[in-house]
């Protein structure tokens, strides 16, 4: 079974393990009865501060160990924050509104030592209209409209205003159901440290404040039919720093959803980028709007993002259709590096660009930070074009902004590529509005790029359509113009490979043959392939990140560029001692747990525990590579170490 199968059942699993955990949630609540909010005093006229009547429902659902409060039709003004509570979920009924007021009744934002690393905003949580921490099996329910009501802050607030509607950090299993959130200042809904969210049909109105929903640092996530018009972001998923502490995102799916953003992005990634994401799938998704970027993907603070996919998409109305950057703000806790992006796929997306535009663009950073592993299949992308001949030189690039501006005006008017590697165009097209004298494609700096049965439009001054700068390894095969003329190549200081099916290849290697540090060491045993192995001392364990010391660096060399699968012959004496870290080159470390445990020596494919132990495939260009592993459980013995570019090899020996 091909690895994304492999992601997809895991994330279907996963969903399927989320909504039911909602369901419980909500079939509690339901049990435990319903608390109707006009019982406890609410009026529903719209000038009476109802505040303390939901509060009173809230209370008293929480109080009989969860329960359903329900709001009936009417406009209900809350003027004071909502403490939300555990297992209660909110049933808005048709015609119901609750809506926010003006004045200093919110709760005021409480103090936050990490405020440096994200803005005012990312970094309070109290003062909102809805509020809660550390809870369970809540959720929003129903075809009734929260509404700021003109009255949530879009900036800083003034103690006692509020600059959101709803604010959860924390939560386990939420659920945001046909409910409409309207008007929410900052943000309609801000989410950080929220796992296990379920929301369908979810309506959210922000055209005249700012962001719709950020979902911050969360895992296990399914948005279904949602339809979200912001003026600034419209679904944002990012990792701040906000509650101290690196945190994971991923297994996460979006599908047959609209969004707009007018001044800003549609469906994005960042700009706060501390933990690493992984495993996102959107589908079925509509765009008709973005001042910034439609898909936008940016890794500013060390985050590593892989494993994205984008299926069945249609923009229109966007300034940069597709964007991806590697930067180096590095705004966030504990020193950290420079981040990745890679295995990231766009199939059947259609983009229809707005003036003033920009070019769609990778940019990765240099080194080892490169963009990495991406494919777009049938995308189809219209620029307003209308630029004359310039300078097909480097553009200009702030690595520590994230937006589309923050590169200069791109060479090309459809792609460019920046330090960006193994990346592939199948059956896809770039065109223009209004005729445009610089080239479709410029690819500077990269390796393995191929271009298959790609499309062009020609403008009448371009001195080529694809150009490549310093590439190594580039493949054009059948590429056209619009009008039916073979592409015109450029290709300065770059080599051509457009050679059958690279051969297979598959090195083996010695742990112990690499450079060892203390208090990895190298012991003896007859058992193994060499008479040797490498394992930690004991009691020596790093579970929770990577050693500052201790690991084997071995070196390796491959032959083809392709993608790979790494394998360790290991002995996992118990579940206690079945791990290790791992990493290719300089990139991301990858938390090989779970290794099969046996007290012999055998094969085991390098997994990821993050990714539901799916195998760590790389894309490895030809030549000198490194393998580190470094020790995470004491009691973990690697004897060697095999690559190979034959993904179904299971090794023996």
């Amino acid at each position: 079974m091909s690895r994304r199968r492999r992601t997809l059942g895991l994330l279907a699993a996963v969903s399927a393990l989320a909504v039911g955990a909602s369901l419980v949630a909500a079939n509690s609540a339901s049990a435990a009865g319903t608390f109707n909010i006009r019982d406890y005093g609410a009026t529903g006229n719209g000038s009476s501060n109802d505040s303390a009547a939901i509060q009173k429902a809230v209370d008293a659902a929480a109080a009989a160990g969860g329960g359903t409060v329900r709001v009936p039709s009417g406009t209900y003004k809350s003027a004071k924050t909502i403490h939300l509570k555990s297992n209660v979920i909110f049933q808005l009924d048709a015609g119901s509104t609750i809506v926010g007021a003006s004045g200093t009744g919110y709760d005021t934002p409480e103090s936050n030592p990490y405020d440096q690393y994200q803005d005012y905003g990312h970094s309070h949580f109290h003062n909102a209209m809805f509020s809660g921490d550390r809870l369970t099996g809540i959720g929003f329910t129903g075809s009734g409209t929260i509404d700021g009501g003109g009255h949530l802050i879009t900036g800083n607030p003034d103690s006692g205003q509020a600059d959101k509607i709803l604010s959860l950090t924390r939560c386990n299993g939420l659920t945001l159901d046909g409910v409409r959130f309207r008007r929410g200042g900052h943000f309609a809904i801000l989410t950080n440290n929220c796992n296990n969210i379920t929301s369908d049909g979810l309506r959210i109105d922000t055209a005249s404040d700012r962001d719709g929903w950020n979902v911050i640092s969360a895992s296990n996530v399914t948005v279904t039919g949602a339809d979200i018009s912001a003026n600034d972001d419209a679904l944002v998923f990012k990792s701040d720093y906000a509650l101290g502490a690196k945190l994971p995102n991923g297994h996460v799916t979006v599908t047959d959803s609209r969004l707009s953003a007018q001044c800003c992005n549609a469906l994005m990634f960042g700009s706060e980028t501390c933990g690493d994401f992984r495993d996102y799938n959107f589908q079925h998704i509509t765009i008709t709007g973005a001042d910034k970027s439609g898909l936008g993907m940016v890794s500013m603070d060390g985050a590593n993002i892989s494993d994205v996919h984008y299926r069945d998409i249609t923009m229109s109305g966007v300034r940069s259709p597709i964007m991806q950057k590697i930067g180096t703000r590095k705004r966030c806790g504990n020193s950290p590096g420079v981040g990745h992006i890679s295995n990231v796929t766009y199939d059947d997306v259609t983009a229809t660009g707005a003036s003033p535009s920009f070019s769609p663009t990778l940019w990765g950073e240099a080194g080892s930070n490169r963009i990495s592993g991406v494919t777009f299949t049938n995308v189809h992308i219209t620029v307003p074009g209308g630029n004359g001949a310039m300078s097909t030189s480097l553009p200009s690039n702030n690595a520590t902004d994230y937006n589309p501006n923050s590169i200069g005006t791109r060479p090309a008017y459809g792609w460019y590529l920046h330090n960006a590697d193994n990346v592939t165009f199948t059956g896809s097209s770039v065109d223009f509005a209004s005729d445009d004298g610089r080239p479709a494609v410029i690819a500077n700096a990269g390796r393995n790029l191929t271009f298959d049965g790609f499309t062009v439009e020609r403008g009448s001054k371009s001195p080529y359509d694809l150009g490549f700068q310093s590439v190594t390894g580039y493949c054009v095969k059948n590429a056209k113009t619009t009008t039916g003329a073979t592409a015109k190549v450029d290709a300065s200081g770059s080599t051509a490979s457009c050679g059958a099916t690279p051969p297979t290849v598959t090195v083996t290697a010695e742990a112990e043959s690499g450079a060892v540090t203390a208090p990895m060491q190298i012991e003896a045993d007859p058992a193994a392939s060499g008479g040797h192995d490498v394992t930690v001392a004991p009691g020596n364990n790093s579970k929770s990140s990577p050693p500052a010391n201790g690991s084997t660096v071995v070196p390796f060399t491959v032959g083809a560029a392709g993608t790979y699968r790494l394998w360790g012959r290991v002995i996992a004496p118990s579940n206690e001692d079945d791990s290790f870290w791992v990493r290719v080159d300089n990139g991301p470390w990858t938390d090989w747990n779970d290794i099969p445990t046996a007290s012999s020596w055998h094969w085991a494919s390098v997994t990821d525990d993050t990714a539901g132990d799916a195998p760590v495939l790389p894309a490895l260009v030809a030549g000198a590579h490194t393998i580190t592993v470094a020790y995470r459980e004491d009691g973990a013995r690697l004897d060697r170490i095999l690559v190979t570019n034959d993904l179904d090899l299971t090794p023996t020996g």
